[in-house]
């Protein structure tokens, strides 16, 4: 366990203090493994719902991950959060371990995954907005403006993909972005005073009661048909983007700022885009490249900005 990893003493930290530059390459890589992971949720998802229900697909994917991160607290013979702690976890737990996978999972049932991939484009702007509110941060007009730039050049590429009409599962999508961003920033907070996978590891296990009383209820109330690709998008979600992509991308977030590791983010929606060809068929238009070169440029204007 490095210095980073071990609990700081009980104080007030705010997200987006300077961060610790020694360790910029390294939690740079943990925020981009972290988007990786993510850029995989909504392809899995669409795989799984070819099987289950939204509320199975949901539940079921909450229980494997708490399981899994309850058996690693265990392993770990971890101490229980300090009182002062809980209130952050609770947020993280509504926000990004069940309101987005609900939320997003039900949206899929209407919306594409290039339609779906809006609301990651639109991530990094309200992370970074809500994370600036939360802790009175201060960011340059440039950092703002590139950031509204590429989160308008990712949700103007994925809505031109999708046709540009808006679908049911937009009002979905909205709430999704906002709980997710409060869910991000409680998360990147707490991950400067304990280790990023705990605090998913408590998040998830907070959830876990609700979560298995909610799979024994969707179960029977949901036709399930698993098939290989329903197991395979539910492990996925479950394992690598519900428990091991938002531990390093906690880690990551603790070790280079909310406000950087959100714009990371921006590569998010392009990626999905990718894995949708690959893995869902989907068709991928000329324009691809010339968005992901201007996301990419927004990216490292933020990068800079954010110093």
């Amino acid at each position: 366990m490095t210095a980073h990893d071990s609990a700081t003493p009980p104080v007030a930290i705010a997200v987006d203090q300077r961060p610790d530059r020694s360790g910029l390459g390294t939690g740079t890589m943990l925020a981009a493994l972290g988007v990786a992971a993510f850029s995989l949720t909504f392809p899995a998802t669409a795989w799984a719902l070819e099987g289950m229900g939204p509320w199975s697909a949901t539940t079921c994917r909450l229980v494997l991950a708490g399981l899994l991160a309850g058996a690693a607290l265990l392993a770990g013979r971890v101490a229980r959060p300090a009182r002062r702690q809980w209130p952050a976890l609770f947020v993280v737990a509504g926000g990004t371990v069940v309101g987005f996978p609900l939320l997003t999972t039900l949206a899929l049932r209407t919306s594409t995954t290039s339609h779906a991939a809006v609301v990651v484009g639109l991530l990094p702007l309200t992370t970074a907005a809500y994370a600036a509110l939360r802790t009175g941060a201060r960011h340059s007009r440039l950092f703002w403006a590139a950031a509204v730039a590429g989160a308008a050049v990712v949700a103007g590429f994925a809505l031109w993909q999708s046709g540009g009409a808006p679908t049911t599962g937009d009002l979905y999508l909205f709430a999704a972005l906002l709980v997710c961003a409060a869910g991000y920033s409680e998360g990147g907070r707490l991950a400067r005073e304990m280790p990023g996978w705990q605090v998913i590891a408590w998040a998830l296990v907070l959830c876990l009661p609700v979560a298995a009383a909610g799979a024994a209820w969707a179960l029977t109330a949901e036709p399930v048909r698993l098939t290989a690709h329903t197991v395979a998008g539910l492990l996925w979600v479950a394992v690598g983007s519900q428990f091991v992509g938002l531990w390093v991308w906690y880690r990551g977030m603790a070790v280079i700022g909310v406000a950087r590791a959100s714009q990371l983010q921006l590569a998010q929606p392009l990626l999905t885009l990718v894995w949708s060809v690959v893995l869902l068929g989907e068709r991928l238009t000329p324009a691809a490249p010339a968005a992901a070169l201007a996301v990419l440029v927004c990216i490292g204007v933020t990068q800079r900005a954010a110093r």
